[in-house]
């Protein structure tokens, strides 16, 4: 029986939301449109199999096949990261970066992570995050220009002296330098951890630093600019690390694997080892650059100017409106953003004085700098005038004509 004729009501609604990913532009830096062989792996009878483990080493039976499958993610992991070791069965980025901590920290060990407020994630130290409550969490931030400050980020470490370090970010337009991280990591005698969910895509293609060999442990999601199905993984190049990695993830904090979701990640991996996906991450750092560039000839202010990567930060500290406020006007438009905080914040994080942008969905969809350059002046005149609700009508109008010419999906496949 079909879903339509099994289960109308979650039907309709997946469908509606089919259509709200064809017609509007998704702009948000975290996501992204995965391939539709990752879909249809997840979708496959491997959901239904049991493998609690690892390859060779499992404690059921049957597992023969996706013993081999995990085993291929592992490999072409390895393979894009250029690193020794990697564990594919972290259900999402924030537990791999649970399972990281568990496997080199103690209740209580004191770590250093990058401030949420400032372009940090919950994981790295928030203290409403399980990382802020079960270690002694301390930040560092960004400068007002945007940029973290490097020495300043060394005399943090050397008055906290933590036992670990992590860089990476979530809202951070500049690229980051791991061999710095490493320097100040030495210093004080810290494990060095980076999370590289966002930027993943750009580093497997030579778009970013790579934090090998730099980095102690990597975590990543597999979803954001990697394009795969959403979960995580963890990458190292010492093999008692790795043991240790394994078994925080596995009997640590996690059951039996996804082996549905593992095989989407190889399929994705797949994808990210040919040679359209480095011609792909250079589109992306090239619309980001173009939406960038735009936005600032329209008179917006950037946090840190520009961008190295594949978002911008909008700040509105010099504007009357929110972030709230521009996240509701460009949806209105059709244009999906998320209010995000700034350095110098004056609003709560709830309201906050600044947008993320991203670049790498509509790149996916084929877009390329001419169709950023519009999208930017359409977001800029929105802003512009943001309560002109008839202005954000006639916006959408033009967005969904735009958004047709590039089909993400067949809406036959669903």
């Amino acid at each position: 029986m079909s879903l339509e004729n099994f289960d109308k009501e979650i039907f309709d609604l997946t469908n509606k939301e089919l259509s709200r990913q064809c017609d509007h532009l998704e702009m948000i830096a975290s996501e992204n449109f995965t391939y539709p062989e990752v879909m249809a792996v997840m979708g496959s009878i491997l959901t239904n199999k049991y493998a609690e483990g690892y390859p060779g080493k499992r404690y059921y039976g049957g597992c023969e096949f996706v013993d081999e499958i995990e085993t291929i993610a592992i490999e072409r992991c390895k393979k894009l990261f250029g690193c020794e070791f990697a564990n594919v069965q972290p259900n999402s980025g924030s537990q791999a970066n649970q399972g990281v901590y568990g496997a080199f920290l103690k209740p209580g060990d004191k770590i250093l992570g990058m401030a949420l407020s400032h372009g940090g994630h919950l994981t790295h130290g928030a203290k409403v995050s399980s990382s802020g409550k079960y270690y002694e969490s301390f930040e560092y931030g960004v400068e007002l220009d945007g940029r973290i400050n490097y020495d300043r980020v060394a005399d943090i470490a050397n008055i906290v002296k933590p036992k670990m370090i992590v860089c990476g970010a979530s809202a951070y337009t500049r690229e980051i330098n791991f061999a710095k991280f490493r320097e100040i990591a030495d210093s004080v005698g810290a494990f060095l951890f980076a999370d590289v969910a966002h930027i993943a895509g750009l580093v497997v293609a030579g778009e970013h630093a790579n934090p090998f060999p730099h980095c102690h442990v990597v975590s990543s999601t597999t979803h954001k600019t990697l394009r795969g199905p959403r979960g995580g993984i963890i990458m190292t190049n010492d093999e008692e690390f790795a043991k240790k990695i394994n078994s925080s993830i596995f009997p640590g904090i996690q059951g039996g694997p996804l082996m549905h979701v593992i095989a989407g990640k190889a399929v994705g991996f797949k994808h990210n080892l040919s040679p359209e996906w480095k011609v792909y991450a250079k589109q992306v750092k090239a619309n980001a650059k173009i939406l960038g560039e735009t936005l600032v000839k329209r008179g917006f202010d950037l946090v840190s100017g520009g961008t190295d990567n594949h978002l911008i930060l909008v700040s509105f500290l010099n504007k009357e409106f929110s972030g709230k406020d521009a996240d509701i006007a460009l949806g209105n438009a059709g244009i999906t953003v998320n209010k995000n905080t700034v350095p110098g914040e004056t609003r709560s994080p709830f309201i906050t004085s600044g947008i993320r942008v991203g670049s790498p969905a509509l790149t996916a969809r084929g877009m390329k700098e001419a169709e950023f350059e519009f999208i930017a002046n359409k977001i800029a005149d929105v802003l512009n005038d943001i309560t002109n609700t008839e202005l954000q009508a006639k916006v959408k109008k033009e967005v969904v004509e735009l958004a047709h010419k590039f089909i993400i999906y067949d809406k036959a496949m669903f």
